[in-house]
């Protein structure tokens, strides 16, 4: 399937960002179809061409080892690090016992007050452990208010959540646990629970010994170094990083290409997960408004800079996470390489009041308009889906 700008999708598109409060670029203002860009500029590119892209060009600047590729374009003050393989990541340093019952903990729907919701309800494997929802159903059957995280590379990531408001994966595994939207479990009743059901005693014992039983701590432990296990698989990606050059095809090629030059991606999606594990506003909080508001990192740091800022989310198995973005509005890769290409929305104080108010959200100006062409949009699809 290819991106053509279908019409109810590039209206989609544009109707998100105008929620957000965007002005679509065009002339004095006015706003424009977000499919309506320029064409690449000829001469901007070793492999551009006045039709299109020399890919057997390309296919010669990308035979040599990574460091003679062309270096990332990205923002000013910006240094990515560079690509890697998902081989390139330390392994854990864990104990396969610990590792064997936080698995067994992940999928258990006895964690929950109601004995209905395991972690795996909204962190599948079918959906690099995230799941296809916009808004996962918890305790009770209420919905949450941020869309699943994958799971990807947790073990990596430096902070948790969207607003970054878990340092460690022992942290994030309590937050679900007790929240009333989500497993909505007596933490404090909760070994004594487990302690009582199946053979759980005995696993705990054989994991951390026979002293101290069935602890809230050691829960935590066992859930958190599952976790640490999920690492990436290896793709056609990885594999044309360890150097078979062939292992892309054309469209994907290209697609790489543009992430790394054109589309400007690496400024924020870089190393080996494809991300900075910065904290971003996109222009997508939705500030002041009756739906959806969220008022993103602030509600972890207490700063009114951090309004409308959320954590870069890694890129591995991205194609299967989706709905994308914190509110999991998007229904789609195409309608997110649109707002991308058009340079996300940038919502402006329009009264006194917005002007005066320390919190009014200020858009990234990492984001900026792509004048990506349709057939390069496309490309870019065609590189997600194979990470």
């Amino acid at each position: 399937m290819t991106i053509r700008f279908h019409l109810k999708k590039t209206f989609f598109a544009c109707a998100v960002l105008l929620a957000a409060g965007a002005t679509l670029p065009g002339s004095d203002g006015q706003a424009r179809a977000a499919a309506r860009v320029a064409p690449a500029a000829p001469g901007t590119d070793a492999c551009a061409q006045g039709t299109g892209w020399n890919i057997a060009c390309l296919r010669q600047v990308y035979a040599g080892p990574i460091a003679n590729w062309p270096k990332p374009q990205v923002a000013d003050g910006i240094t990515p690090v560079e690509m890697a393989p998902v081989s390139s990541l330390p392994q854990p340093k864990v104990d396969p016992k610990v590792v064997a019952l936080g698995q067994r903990l992940f999928a258990d729907q006895r964690l929950s007050g109601s004995n209905a919701i395991a972690c795996i309800s909204c962190h599948s494997p079918a959906y690099s452990f995230a799941d296809n929802k916009r808004f996962s159903i918890g305790d009770g059957g209420r919905a949450g208010v941020r869309n699943t995280p994958g799971l990807l590379g947790a073990g990596q990531m430096k902070s948790l959540f969207w607003d970054g408001r878990a340092a460690t994966l022992e942290e994030q595994a309590l937050g679900p646990l007790r929240h009333p939207d989500e497993m909505a479990m007596d933490i404090e009743a909760l070994p004594a629970k487990l302690a009582r059901l199946d053979d759980y005693m005995q696993q705990f014992d054989a994991a951390f010994g026979k002293e101290g039983g069935v602890t809230l701590p050691r829960i935590l432990t066992a859930l958190a170094d599952y976790q640490r296990t999920l690492i990436p698989p290896e793709t056609r990606f990885d594999t044309f990083l360890e150097g078979q050059r062939t292992a892309l095809n054309d469209r994907e090629l290209l697609g790489l290409h543009l992430y790394r030059t054109k589309a400007r991606c690496m400024s924020c999606h870089s190393g080996v997960l494809l991300t900075d594990q910065q904290f971003h506003n996109l222009g997508l909080s939705l500030y002041g408004r009756k739906f959806f508001e969220d008022w993103g990192r602030y509600q972890a740091t207490n700063a009114d800079a951090d309004v409308g800022k959320f954590r870069t989310p890694g890129l591995r198995g991205v194609s299967h996470s989706g709905p994308w973005m914190h509110h999991g509005l998007i229904p789609s890769l195409n309608e997110v390489l649109i707002m991308y290409n058009t340079g996300m929305p940038k919502p402006k104080p329009r009264t006194a009041a917005q002007k005066a108010d320390p919190k009014f959200p200020i858009s990234s100006d990492l984001l900026q308009p792509l004048k990506l062409t349709a057939d390069e949009l496309d490309a870019m699809k065609s590189f997600l889906e194979v990470l």
